[in-house]
């Protein structure tokens, strides 16, 4: 795919979702990454439905240390994994208040060393909270770089490193929520929305039926 093709791409892209941006709700740098480490094999919209009771009553790490595991378990019961996710969450609330000042770092290095935060969960972090170029390729990334040959790769950090270089340098800010959300409402996986598709004539995807 040629650079003026991939140029008019993240274009058209940017017109369609003038605001690109996390569905997770949050108020703080400290609740999007608890929401974002909740978010895991997970929707965002069961983690705003969690969040939505959890942050009121607790949204600091030591308030969320407070309640314990079994108490924050009750509070996230309804998203899946969350015995495994209340256990990371308590245990980078303790990393936070121990480590970092109760504050939540803004170097990668940092970010990875917290229980539950992965590669994908820093990109987030690093570019929602701290405005870095970073792309996290969750499943709709990565369905997006291959089908759309924007991207193709065997791995996730495949398709990352190649679409570090393959986005426009003035769209690499914005990439990663323009591309997850067209993924998760139009290039879906089962039966991409070829039909209203502000893209499909420049993808090489070939659709055996429009939606």
């Amino acid at each position: 795919m040629n650079a003026e093709k991939r140029l008019e791409i993240f274009r058209r892209l940017s017109l369609a979702i003038p605001e690109p941006t996390t569905e997770l709700v949050h108020t703080s740098t400290f609740e999007l990454l608890i929401a974002v480490i909740l978010s895991a094999q997970a929707t965002d919209k069961g983690v705003n439905l969690a969040t939505a009771k959890l942050f009121p009553r607790a949204n600091t790490p030591q308030a969320i240390l407070a309640l314990g595991v079994e108490g924050l378990e009750s509070h996230i019961k309804t998203i899946g994994l969350y015995r495994s996710k209340a256990k990371n969450v308590i245990a980078t609330c303790q990393m936070l208040v121990d480590d970092y000042a109760g504050q939540v770092p803004d170097k990668r290095e940092d970010l990875e060393r917290l229980p539950g935060v992965g590669r994908k969960t820093a990109n987030v972090m690093l570019n929602t909270a701290f405005g870095q170029p970073t792309i996290a390729v969750d499943t709709h990334l990565f369905r997006l770089g291959n089908r759309t040959k924007l991207a193709p790769g065997k791995t996730p950090l495949e398709v990352e490193i190649k679409l570090m270089k393959a986005v426009p340098r003035e769209y690499l800010m914005d990439a990663h929520h323009l591309l997850i959300l067209h993924g998760r409402y139009i290039c879906v996986a089962r039966k991409p929305k070829c039909g209203v598709c502000v893209i499909a004539d420049l993808c090489e995807y070939k659709a055996k039926e429009f939606v």
